[in-house]
């Protein structure tokens, strides 16, 4: 682990190189914003949750709290969700300090962390399956869930055939891991985090995508990818595709954001 910069310092490095690192096909970057979500949204959101992470560093706190705490402070730019994602984990990772520690504390999550974790997901404007029987919008998902004792992992257990943040979350953040080697191998790269987010989007459908427009558009929108990486299309051509019809790929932005936060933590770095 590098001693000269602090597990905070990473975690708000990671945020910031991801969402200004060109061209995230789809996303909000230094190059294309949207409507109601904006670049300086994304750096205000970096800053803003800032005492949060050095709470997690200190281990004050439980992780459902702090992203609580992380989600409402970062609230407070108005330009609606831009890191709830990272922050499920971010929060570990900061916590355990690395993976294993981050997936140990992932499983001894309590109902606290759960009710806190939906309580956070009640200022974003994240969009959850209709069909979900706890359904962060339905008033009566708290009280199913204190009935049901659920834990945060458990919570995550339940929704991660549909949400690959919770996936990672409860699998030991296998993808987090491959991100961070992807970025190592590809270091040398012109635009080393673009260049393995497309990569990324290439292998895996994106689960935000799916929530919002169906699992048949993320697989397109992973299939167009793969062209792009293949040279069957423009790379810009893909990025009008994927701005032109809202298809943000924001589960994967939260797993860059993890890897980054690990490749950092190891020694990796870029001269471009």
């Amino acid at each position: 682990m590098r001693p000269d910069i602090t597990r905070t310092e990473r975690a708000q490095m990671a945020m910031a190189f991801e969402v200004c690192s060109w061209n995230k096909p789809g996303n909000v970057d230094r190059c294309h914003d949207y409507a109601d979500t904006r670049l300086e949204h994304f750096l205000a959101s970096v800053i803003f949750c800032r005492s949060a992470f050095e709470r997690a560093e200190r281990g004050e706190g439980s992780i459902g709290a702090l992203i609580r705490e992380a989600t409402i402070l970062t609230g407070r730019h108005k330009g609606g969700n831009t890191h709830f994602g990272a922050f499920i984990l971010l929060i570990p990772l900061i916590m355990g300090g690395d993976i294993p520690g981050a997936t140990r504390l992932a499983g001894l999550t309590t109902l606290d962390d759960a009710l806190d974790f939906y309580d956070a997901f009640a200022h974003t404007a994240v969009r959850v399956r209709e069909t979900d029987e706890l359904d962060i919008n339905d008033p009566e998902s708290r009280k199913r869930l204190r009935e049901s004792g659920m834990t945060l992992f458990e919570v995550m257990k339940h929704s991660s055939p549909h949400d690959m943040v919770a996936r990672e979350f409860i699998s030991g953040f296998p993808l987090t891991r491959y991100t961070a080697d992807l970025l190592y191998a590809h270091r040398e790269k012109e635009h080393p985090i673009s260049h393995v987010f497309l990569l990324l989007l290439s292998e895996y459908p994106d689960t935000f995508i799916a929530k919002k427009y169906g699992n048949e558009i993320s697989e397109l929108v992973r299939m167009k990818a793969a062209d792009v990486r293949a040279g069957k299309m423009e790379p810009r051509v893909f990025d009008e595709y994927c701005i032109g019809n809202g298809y943000n790929p924001g589960s994967l932005a939260d797993i860059m954001i993890a890897g980054l936060y690990v490749a950092i933590g190891e020694g990796w770095e870029w001269d471009h």
